[in-house]
C-alpha cells in the first residue's frame, strides 16, 4: 500500500508513515540507512520515528516485514495459474516490472548484507519469498527435483544481479528463454 492509499483507506498515522517509509527504502536501500535523512525524505522527525518504532532496529523490523508481505503477495499472485513449462519466465516479467523490480533490488541488497554482517537482513523472514519451493512443486516428481529446482533458482538469481549491475536486459531476458527451451520436457 502506497503511502496516499493508506491516506485514503482511513489508516493510522503509524500505517501511513510505514508506507512512506517502504517506498523511501524501495527507492534508496538499506546499506547506508540512517534516522535523520530517512525521516527527512519521509517528511518527519527522527524523535517521531522512535516514538511509532522504538528505535532504528524496531522501524526495520516492522518495514521490512510489511515489504516482504507485499513481495510475497505480488509474487503469488503472478504464479498462481502459470503452467508449469512458463513458470520461470513468468517469474522473470514480474521481477522486471518497475515495481516488483524495487522490491527485488532491496531483497538481494539485504541478502547481500546478511552474508556480510547479518546487518538489517536479521528482520528477514525464511521462506516469505519461496521461489525455491515454488519451482520443486512445479517440476515432476524425480530424484532430481530439488536439484532442479535449486538450478532453475540458480539461473534466475544470477541473471537478474547481472541486470542489476547494468546488465542488458534484453539478453538476460533472451538467456532465461535459451534455459526454458535448453530444460528437457520432463524437467519443465
Amino acid at each position: 500500500m502506497t503511502a496516499a492509499a493508506a491516506r485514503r483507506a482511513g489508516a493510522t498515522r503509524k500505517d501511513e508513515l510505514t508506507a512512506t517509509l517502504v517506498e523511501c527504502l524501495l527507492e534508496r536501500g538499506v546499506a547506508d540507512l540512517s534516522l535523520r535523512p530517512l525521516a527527512a525524505r519521509a517528511g518527519t522527525s527522527a524523535r517521531l520515528l522512535v516514538y511509532h518504532y522504538g528505535s532504528k532496529d524496531g522501524l526495520l523490523g516492522e518495514v521490512l516485514q510489511v515489504i516482504q508481505r507485499q513481495l510475497h503477495d505480488s509474487f503469488l499472485r503472478a504464479v498462481e495459474r502459470t503452467p508449469r513449462v512458463t513458470l520461470l519466465r513468468t517469474l522473470w516479467d514480474w521481477a522486471l516490472k518497475q515495481r516488483n523490480f524495487a522490491y527485488l533490488r532491496l531483497w538481494y541488497e539485504l541478502q547481500v548484507l546478511a552474508a556480510r554482517d547479518g546487518g538489517p537482513a536479521r528482520h528477514l523472514e525464511r521462506g516469505t519469498f519461496e521461489r525455491l519451493g515454488l519451482f520443486e512443486r512445479a517440476l515432476p516428481r524425480s530424484k532430481r527435483r530439488a536439484a532442479l529446482a535449486t538450478l532453475c533458482c540458480g539461473v534466475f538469481d544470477g541473471l537478474f544481479i547481472a541486470v542489476l549491475a547494468g546488465g542488458d536486459r534484453r539478453r538476460a531476458s533472451a538467456a532465461i528463454d535459451a534455459f526454458v527451451e535448453l530444460a528437457p520436457q520432463r524437467t519443465r
